[in-house]
């Protein structure tokens, strides 16, 4: 039983910690109701039609396109980094590759026509 009480007291702990602080919050926070909290734009400018609107997929598939190349662009600064402490020939080939996949899935995605915006 020993064994199991770190583990008892990080759940207790685990749960009761948000739990107390959403009530000490709630006691704590002024309360000043208003019917234009309710409302869906705080800004006060009432809401004409409705807030469900189709977008059209190509949108999405932009959007996509755009975080995997934000984000395989952002694995170069780590090679960056230690870019000097690397054998500078196989540093620079591992360079190349990795740009030229991101070109590959470039012309790919150029082909498909997904980089046109409607």
């Amino acid at each position: 039983m020993p064994l199991y009480v770190d583990l008892v007291v990080f759940l207790l702990a685990g749960f009761t910690f948000p739990l107390v602080n959403v009530l000490l919050s709630k006691l704590v926070r002024r309360d000043y109701p208003d019917p234009l909290k309710e409302v869906s734009y705080e800004s006060g400018i009432v809401p004409i039609g409705d807030a469900r609107v189709r977008y059209h997929i190509h949108y999405y598939i932009f959007a996509l396109v755009f975080l995997v190349f934000d984000v395989e662009g952002l694995f170069l600064f780590p090679w960056a980094v230690v870019f000097k402490q690397l054998n500078p020939a196989v540093a620079f080939g591992e360079a190349v590759v990795f740009i030229a996949m991101l070109v590959v899935g470039l012309v790919y995605a150029w082909k498909k026509k997904v980089l046109t915006w409607i």
